[in-house]
């Protein structure tokens, strides 16, 4: 497995791995984290498993199309979460980002700092183009973090998501690369 790590102030990103599973599982676990996720609450650790079990072996293959990455504090290696880049056809050069943290490390600026550095592996490792996120509208949190990391609101799809609550509209948000390596530092 390559072992692609990403390094910035406070994280580091790593490639999930087996040992992880107990961790992911946890994070998967917590009803807030589910909140704005289609995935559903998994049942136990082996249905955990079983969801992750592609994006585990995505990262065995030669030419990875799904960087799924754990999000640890550089200084203690302790689990903050899950963050992801998935490829979309090749000759768009684009993909899809997703990310979720334990409730203990949001609005700490985690999900930012960890977002902009997969940006970077995006756009200046594998030569994106263009790459695009979307969450549910009432994910004010995760708008924020979108729009603090540069990417722009593109549109808004009715009644896309099937979460617990009932069918949410999704927001649609995307940064090319230009706009990335033009953005201001903060």
């Amino acid at each position: 497995m390559n072992q692609t790590i990403l390094i910035s102030n406070r994280l580091t990103l790593r490639f999930m791995q087996k040992s992880d599973l107990e961790a992911i599982h946890n994070l998967q676990s917590i009803p807030e984290v589910d909140q704005y996720n289609t995935l559903g609450l998994p049942k136990d650790l082996a249905e955990t498993e079983k969801i992750m079990a592609p994006l585990f072996a995505a990262l065995e293959q030669s030419e990875i199309n799904k960087y799924t990455f754990v999000v640890e504090l550089s200084s203690t290696q302790k689990f903050v979460g899950l963050i992801a880049l998935n490829l979309g056809n090749p000759k768009y050069k684009s993909a899809e980002v997703w990310y979720k943290l334990l409730p203990t490390f949001w609005g700490k600026g985690y999900a930012t700092e960890s977002l902009t550095q997969l940006l970077d592996f995006g756009f200046n490792d594998l030569k994106l183009h263009r790459i695009e996120a979307g969450c549910a509208v009432n994910n004010l949190a995760s708008v924020k973090v979108l729009e603090k990391t540069g990417f722009s609101y593109e549109g808004r799809k009715c009644q896309t998501l099937p979460l617990k609550t009932g069918w949410s509209d999704n927001f649609e948000y995307g940064i090319i690369e230009k706009d990335f390596k033009n953005k201001p530092l903060n």
